[in-house]
């Protein structure tokens, strides 16, 4: 791991020998100090003093040590610190693609809002996929790179579905079968008392949303979860629907309704949404 030279000041002061234990109380001052800022900042710097200690102590990795307390201390501060990239780790090459669509997804949802609509998950995703990274670079703890993995799916996808739209009553939520966008028949009665509603209201927009589990590729996930979203759409059409006044579009594994780990089938994830605007 790489120690940028941005960061050596703070290694020299507050930080400085851990190797020798000469400053090793640092991390203790800095883990009962009270936080700055935001919800965000205050559990992001626990959470990295925290996997700090554990870097210093159980796995004897100094340097790494070193980096997270220093992330751990600017986020204390208020500091929103971004996290890790890959490209800055020396990883398996048929890690990278894995590690590096889950960072665009992570930051697509603290860009999006996610750091305030869930401070606390955002922060976890955020400290269990750098925890993530730096285990997968050592590549031989199986264990801690799944437990980090899993805390990262599984708080992120928590995240997501805070900020997931307002979910539509019951009669307008479509479930499908498992790899399926066939609308059976509770989905096609949902579709007559959906376009009915519809035309009571006269909304002037109606969009249909559709969505997946996380069993499968992410790609094709993507792909499903539009083609349940335009079989809808075209149900609602020929429900007698302007289709001018219909979108669709596809979320796929990305907002579970329930936050499953990845690779877990779940019925209720299986749906599409339709909303009026």
């Amino acid at each position: 791991m790489r120690v940028t030279g941005t960061l050596k000041p703070f290694l020299a002061i507050a930080i400085g020998a851990l190797a020798s234990g000469c400053a090793s109380w640092n991390l203790e001052a800095l883990s009962q100090a009270p936080a700055k800022g935001s919800g965000f900042t205050q559990t992001l710097a626990r959470e990295y003093i925290d996997f700090a200690k554990f870097e210093r102590d159980q796995m004897q990795d100094f340097v790494d040590a070193e980096h997270f307390a220093v992330k751990g201390y600017r986020a204390s501060r208020g500091e929103v610190m971004p996290p890790e990239d890959p490209a800055d780790w020396k990883l398996p090459p048929d890690k990278r693609a894995e590690l590096d669509g889950a960072r665009r997804r992570l930051v697509a949802a603290l860009e999006a809002g996610g750091r305030t609509a869930a401070p606390e998950q955002a922060a976890l995703a955020q400290a269990r996929f750098d925890c993530w990274v730096e285990q997968q670079e050592e590549n031989f703890q199986w264990d801690h790179i799944a437990r980090c993995r899993n805390g990262f799916n599984t708080a992120l996808a928590r995240v997501e579905q805070a900020m997931a739209p307002a979910a539509p009553p019951d009669g307008y939520r479509i479930y499908f079968n498992f790899d399926s966008a066939e609308i059976g028949a509770a989905g096609a009665a949902a579709v007559v008392a959906a376009a009915t509603k519809a035309s009571e209201l006269a909304a002037p927009a109606i969009t249909i949303i559709g969505h997946t589990d996380r069993a499968g590729p992410e790609g094709y996930n993507m792909t499903l979860s539009l083609k349940r979203a335009d079989e809808v759409r075209q149900a609602l059409i020929r429900a007698g629907l302007p289709a001018v006044r219909l979108t669709a579009i596809g979320l796929g594994e990305s907002r579970p309704q329930v936050p499953t780990p990845d690779e877990v089938r779940e019925p209720r994830n299986r749906r599409t949404e339709i909303l009026f605007r």
